[in-house]
């Protein structure tokens, strides 16, 4: 295979390849992709996981609204300034403020005033992305102006058809899609992602989320593997046996490395989950191409609640513990970490300095 001209009409091809030559060498040259891009810094993202009441009720997600066995929490506001100082004491760029969804005027407002503790606490220093679904312009508009800087909403899949399968009727394909759209309108880096080896996928599928990266001009991409969780109606009868985890963690090494060589200069995520199914999964994401990690700074006490998926890796460690093991990790892969940059992707940088010029508000740390 010649990957310098790998185009995406060869997307499905290599997802369905099993030669195990084809996949080092795909893996190698993303990750020489990646060093001449993006390099080889990986930049942290404190992952603060706000509350797990959600409105949403998604067949694959453990913390779905008519799950009955979930423990429901929110943090205080002074825990999650706790969560903000710790990313800031231990260098960390960013955080992550992550929820279920909620669209009530008192989780605006709530998530308004963490928006603005956050900053207070690092003295302006600490870049603030949010995870917390569709809301109305207004809503992205009042967060952005409040210090928020990037947004992650993830698609999950880009086929309409498939993401027909993984809601309720009442879950709006074309809502989220839009969402998107007006997050980068209002000068967000905007970031997306997907679920890999869902039940009923197909290679095609995969290779249509890498155009709708492409063709959304996505900043930030987190993929991972999709993990069953038993109180789900997803995991109702699928087979979760060891070839299967085998398959979709290669399917997901391949999918950020054919990410990294055909999008080049975005950001993207050596997701958690990646280590659910291989204890060295993020390692080896970096190496495919990934330059992101989102170590996790929530409480102990709330971790297990945060159920997205089964199996979540060091959910009874402490902040601290998490920090060190994976500084600890890169280091052994001959990569570093970039400390107290907010590590924005070059594709936004260029976006921001167009945007500058056209006297559309963007938010950056240059």
């Amino acid at each position: 295979m010649k990957w310098e001209t790998l185009g995406f009409n060869d997307i499905p091809d290599i997802l369905n390849s099993v030669d195990d030559g084809l996949f080092q060498g795909l893996l190698d040259y993303a990750y020489d992709v990646k060093r001449k891009t993006v390099g080889t810094k990986v930049y942290f993202r404190g992952l603060i996981e706000y509350s797990n009441i959600c409105i949403k009720n998604c067949y694959y997600c453990g913390i779905r609204r008519d799950n009955r066995s979930a423990r429901r929490y929110t943090m205080t506001p002074a825990e999650v300034a706790d969560a903000g100082m710790l990313a800031y004491r231990q260098g960390m760029g960013s955080v992550v403020l992550q929820s279920g969804e909620r669209t009530d005027g008192a989780f605006i407002d709530t998530v308004t005033d963490l928006i603005v503790r956050l900053k207070e606490v690092s003295g302006g220093k600490l870049g603030i992305t949010l995870s917390l679904g569709e809301q109305s312009p207004d809503v992205y508009r009042r967060w952005f102006d409040a210090g928020a800087h990037r947004y992650l909403l993830r698609i999950e899949t880009s086929s309409p058809a498939l993401y027909a399968r993984l809601h309720p009727a009442d879950h709006d394909y074309g809502r989220r899609v839009e969402c998107l759209s007006v997050l980068k309108g209002i000068g967000y880096q905007t970031g997306t992602g997907v679920m890999i080896g869902l039940p009923y996928q197909t290679a095609g599928d995969l290779a249509g989320d890498i155009e709708f990266f492409r063709d959304m001009d996505i900043d930030m991409i987190g993929m991972g593997p999709y993990i069953l969780h038993s109180d789900t109606p997803l995991a109702s009868g699928f087979e979760d046996a060891h070839a299967t985890q085998t398959e979709r963690f290669r399917l997901s090494l391949k999918m950020v490395a054919l990410t990294r060589i055909l999008l080049r200069d975005v950001n993207i995520a050596a997701t958690t989950a990646l280590q659910v199914l291989d204890p060295a999964g993020r390692e080896k994401a970096l190496r495919a191409g990934a330059n992101i990690i989102m170590p996790n700074i929530t409480p102990s006490k709330y971790r297990p609640d945060y159920t997205l998926y089964q199996g979540k890796p060091c959910a009874d460690e402490e902040p601290e513990q998490c920090m060190g093991c994976l500084n600890a990790r890169i280091r052994m892969i001959g990569e570093e970490v970039g400390l107290n940059e907010w590590g924005d992707s070059p594709r936004f940088k260029e976006r921001a300095e167009a945007a500058t010029a056209s006297s559309i508000p963007v938010r950056n740390d240059t």
